[in-house]
């Protein structure tokens, strides 16, 4: 049996440095918050230098240092450069969280190539360039990493207007998956959470719309909206060494969404 010091051990971060995409905000701000609790100093991502600002200060009142990027991740083609300054200026990165996305509702005969080419642009591709960046230094060097995507109850499911954004998301589920077999060998672990319906910033309209709000809570077991500081536990875990023999899966946290007819 595990002594709790060592059960402890196995979920700290200490001297682990996590990037966080779309850092500043709503999930990924969450989960940056419960990573730099349980130890890791932390590389926030995301467009707005204001939103990174303030981000920055809520975070330092962890204890742990807190590096900030501001960088549209629709930069495909700079994303790689962009890796490698981020890793010579703290020093690299043991845990890559991808939580940057974005969705735009509308009837599937309705999106234009611009809307669809958007989404699967920062939802899909950006990840699979900023995870090939982190694997590439990783395997170089020999030192093992975590990666963990952000995924959504639409790796699995979807529901009418949602055709782009589910693209992206069930790419991110079978991406996991090929990268976590591909780079087993380099012990770089890649796995994904999968969010059920969350409160936040972005879906703020859909909490506020009441028909939407009842249909979440009846079709939620637990009757509520996951809140950020919901998805903490899933994030130390998937970057800590607790979750070393665990790679290719996706963690739903969905207050039992999924397994709901």
């Amino acid at each position: 049996m595990l002594c709790e010091e060592r059960m402890e051990s196995l979920f700290r971060l200490d001297r682990k440095r996590a990037l966080v995409t779309g850092g500043s905000r709503g999930l990924g701000l969450g989960i940056a918050r419960g990573l730099a609790e349980y130890g890791a100093d932390i590389v926030l991502v995301a467009r707005s230098e204001k939103r990174l600002a303030q981000s920055k200060e809520a975070l330092e009142k962890a204890g742990r240092t807190i590096w900030t990027f501001s960088f549209d991740l629709h930069n495909l083609k700079e994303i790689p450069d962009f890796f490698s300054r981020v890793s010579k200026t703290t020093g690299g990165v043991d845990i890559l969280v991808n939580n940057a996305g974005v969705n735009r509702r509308a009837p599937a005969e309705k999106v234009s190539l611009e809307e669809w080419q958007e989404i699967l642009e920062l939802n899909l591709t950006s990840v699979f360039l900023l995870s090939q960046a982190f694997a590439r230094e990783h395997i170089a060097s020999g030192k093992p990493g975590k990666i963990i995507n952000i995924g959504s109850l639409a790796c699995e499911v979807t529901r009418p207007t949602l055709a782009a954004y589910t693209a992206s998301k069930g790419g991110i589920r079978q991406l996991t998956k090929a990268l976590a077999v591909e780079w087993a060998k380099y012990k770089i672990n890649v796995n994904a959470i999968g969010p059920g319906y969350f409160a936040t910033e972005m879906t703020r309209p859909l909490t506020k719309n009441a028909n939407f709000d009842k249909w979440v809570r009846k079709k939620t077991p637990l009757g509520r909206w996951g809140r950020p500081e919901d998805l903490v536990g899933a994030a130390v875990f998937l970057a800590s060494a607790a979750s070393d023999f665990v790679t290719g899966q996706v963690l739903y946290v969905d207050g039992g969404w999924l397994a709901n007819l």
